[in-house]
C-alpha cells in the first residue's frame, strides 16, 4: 500500500502500518523483522530496495492495541481469523472500520497465507488486488477528496474534456495509478 500511495505523489497524505493480532512473531518483546521470503517477493516487486525502501529493512512485528481503532480510518485484516481478532481487541466495529483485504476485490475470502501454503505469488496477487481496491475506493470516496485533492501533485486540468472517460475531482484523475 505504501508502495502504491508513493507512485501517486500522496505518502503525505496518508498513514499506513502493519501490525499483529497476537504475539507469535513477537519474542521478550521484540517483533519478529519481515520474513525473509516475503522480502525477496517485495524486492521482486521494487520494493525494499535500494531506490524503493518504504520502512521493509527495519519494519518489525508490532501488537494491535485498542489506541489503533482511533488512530485508523481503515483497518485491514486478510483472514476471517484476523478479523476475529480485531473485533475482540477492539471490543467490536462500532464505526464500521474493520475490513478483509479482499473486500476490494471482485474476490471473496481470505489472502493465500504463505505460511501454510508457501506460495507466495498468490499472497502476492491477493495482497497487491486488495491494496490497490482499497486504494480506488478511497480515492474515489467524497469524504477523502478534499485530504486528497489539494496535493501539488495533481495541478487541475481545466484544458482536458469531461467526457474523455476519467472521473475527477478537483484535478485529482482516479483510477490512474499503476498496478504492480
Amino acid at each position: 500500500m505504501k508502495d502504491i500511495v508513493a507512485k501517486q505523489g500522496l505518502s503525505d497524505k496518508f498513514h499506513i502500518e502493519s501490525s499483529a493480532t497476537h504475539t507469535d512473531e513477537i519474542w521478550n518483546g521484540v517483533g519478529s523483522p519481515v520474513y525473509p521470503p516475503a522480502r525477496a517477493k517485495l524486492r521482486e516487486h521494487g520494493i525494499g530496495t535500494e531506490e524503493n525502501e518504504l520502512g521493509v529493512s527495519g519494519k518489525r512485528a508490532r501488537l494491535t492495541t485498542r489506541a489503533d481503532y482511533d488512530k485508523f480510518d481503515f483497518i485491514i485484516g486478510m483472514d476471517s481469523a484476523n478479523i476475529r481478532d480485531l473485533n475482540r481487541i477492539f471490543g467490536g466495529d462500532p464505526d464500521k472500520k474493520i475490513y478483509k483485504m479482499l473486500d476490494f476485490t471482485d474476490r471473496n475470502g481470505d489472502v493465500a497465507d504463505p505460511w501454510y501454503t508457501g506460495n507466495f505469488d498468490a499472497t502476492w496477487r491477493d495482497c497487491s488486488d486488495g491494496c490497490h481496491g482499497l486504494f480506488r475506493h478511497i480515492i474515489v470516496d467524497v469524504k477523502y477528496s478534499d485530504i486528497l485533492s489539494d496535493s501539488d501533485e495533481y495541478p487541475n486540468d481545466d484544458g482536458l474534456e469531461s467526457n474523455d472517460g476519467l472521473e475527477r475531482h478537483d484535478g485529482l484523475i482516479h483510477d490512474d495509478f499503476p498496478r504492480g
